[in-house]
This record gives C-alpha cells, sequence and structure tokens, in this order.
C-alpha cells in the first residue's frame, strides 16, 4: 500500500477553495501512485469555523461528487474531514471516496474533543472498516486515535491501515512525536495522521502530519509548512508485531 496526505491551512470556510486544493493534492498523490489521500479534519468547511446544522453538509452533498470525480481522475482514493448535517445533528465526519469515485467507507468521530466540539458535534458509535488497494482499511479522527482501545478495536477486526484526518494544535506536541507512532507499533498497523499547519482563530496547529509503519517506524513527517507526504507502507512482519493485544491480562 502506498499513503499519502496532505498538511495544509485551513480553508477557513472558503469550500471552493478547499476543493481546489483537495484536487491539486489528489492529482499529485495520483501521479505517485498512491493509493489513498488523507485530509485534515473538518477540511469541509475548516475546523475552527462557525459549524452549525445551517452550513454542515449532508453527505450527498455536490462537494462530494466534485471529490468523486476528481479521485477518480487522479486513480487515488481520498479520505474527507468534514461537518456532517443529520437533520438537526452535526457529526465531525470523513468520508472515503474510491479510486473509481465510489463511496467506500463513512464513519462518525467517537471521542469528541473539549467543549466546542461537545457543543457543536453528536458522537458517533461505530467502527468502519473497509478494502483498500488489497489492505483492510479502517477511519479515526484526531483525539480518537489516543484512545488505544479503539485502536485495538479495529486491529481486532483486521484493520492493517488507519487513516486519520486530524486538527491537532499547540501544545499536543508529544501526539505527532510519540503517541501516533507508539499506536502504530502497539497494534501492528499503519497510520496516516493528515493535520493543519498556521493558524486558524485562536488556534496554532502544529503540523507534524506523518505516516508511520506496521512496527512504528516513521515512514515521512511534515514540518509546519504546507505538504503532501507520500510513502510506501511496508510489509507486515509477523515476527516484528507487538503481541500486547494477545497476550493482554485483565484484571477484574
Amino acid at each position: 500500500m502506498r499513503l499519502a496526505l496532505w498538511q495544509g491551512h485551513s480553508p477557513a470556510s472558503d469550500l471552493g477553495l478547499a476543493l481546489a486544493q483537495a484536487e491539486a493534492a489528489l492529482a499529485a498523490a495520483g501521479a505517485m501512485a498512491a493509493d489513498a489521500l488523507v485530509l485534515p479534519e473538518v477540511w469541509l468547511p475548516g475546523y475552527n469555523q462557525p459549524i452549525s446544522a445551517a452550513n454542515a453538509l449532508p453527505p450527498d452533498a455536490p462537494e462530494f461528487d466534485r471529490l468523486s470525480r476528481a479521485a477518480a481522475e487522479a486513480r487515488c482514493a481520498v479520505v474527507v474531514g468534514y461537518a456532517e448535517r443529520d437533520g438537526e445533528r452535526v457529526f465531525n465526519s470523513a468520508l472515503c471516496l474510491g479510486s473509481d469515485g465510489r463511496r467506500l467507507a463513512h464513519y462518525r468521530k467517537i471521542q469528541l474533543y473539549g467543549p466546542r466540539e461537545k457543543a457543536i458535534y453528536c458522537p458517533g458509535a461505530a467502527y468502519v472498516t473497509f478494502p483498500l488497494a488489497g489492505e483492510t482499511a479502517a477511519l479515526l479522527i484526531c483525539y480518537d486515535v489516543e484512545f488505544a482501545p479503539h485502536v485495538k478495536a479495529l486491529a481486532d477486526r483486521g484493520a492493517t491501515a488507519i487513516l486519520v484526518p486530524t486538527a491537532n494544535m499547540q501544545p499536543y506536541a508529544h501526539v505527532v512525536r510519540a503517541t501516533v507512532p507508539a499506536m502504530a507499533a502497539n497494534h501492528g498497523v499503519a497510520i496516516a495522521y493528515a493535520n493543519y499547519c498556521a493558524s486558524e482563530g485562536d488556534l496554532t496547529y502544529l503540523g507534524g502530519s506523518l505516516i508511520a509503519g506496521p512496527h512504528g517506524e516513521i515512514l515521512a513527517q511534515a514540518g509546519e509548512s504546507p505538504a503532501l507526504l507520500v510513502a510506501n507502507i511496508p510489509a507486515r512482519r509477523p515476527a516484528h508485531l507487538s503481541t500486547q493485544s494477545a497476550d493482554l491480562r485483565r484484571i477484574e
């Protein structure tokens, strides 16, 4: 599997800009033979924007048709984070569109972070796994991947790659430096973690987007500026994979 991610500035509610950047990143990732591209959390309309049911997108919004066409043209799947409207409810969601433009998976963030997210969004209540480029992929969003039980649950369902839109901000540098690689190593999964960079309102993002291999190796990592990362995910070596899930002793 060959994974790509886009780290960029928030589109700040400019959906045309968000889609244009996604299309450009898809074209470049496809030209480099990536199987999938991951965009940041709530890329549509931007993480730290005013969000309500009035401006959140339904899953059948025309913006996704445009992304479907771009994915098919690039022959590269895409994972896009967005604010999802479902009636009067709003979810922090991610949609995966396949390299043929078809919808492969839809996920709603389980672990809402902080009072702002909890005031805007309803929490998700289900995992999703799906076939991608000969592997079993899964989706998590930002804070979700910091919880070992969620990563373990996906690994136990056969996931070998977890695609993670995120909006990780200062001062939480430990997440990109230690948490994500450790989660990959401890559960034997590759993780593509696509963050923002620069500032958006009162938030300053860390950048540091990364692709980690199933043995915890950092295959590619961005700095603090916009970047497109592409990396081949190495084959999993069973003798080198962590056995923590199998070895765990539960004490009542």
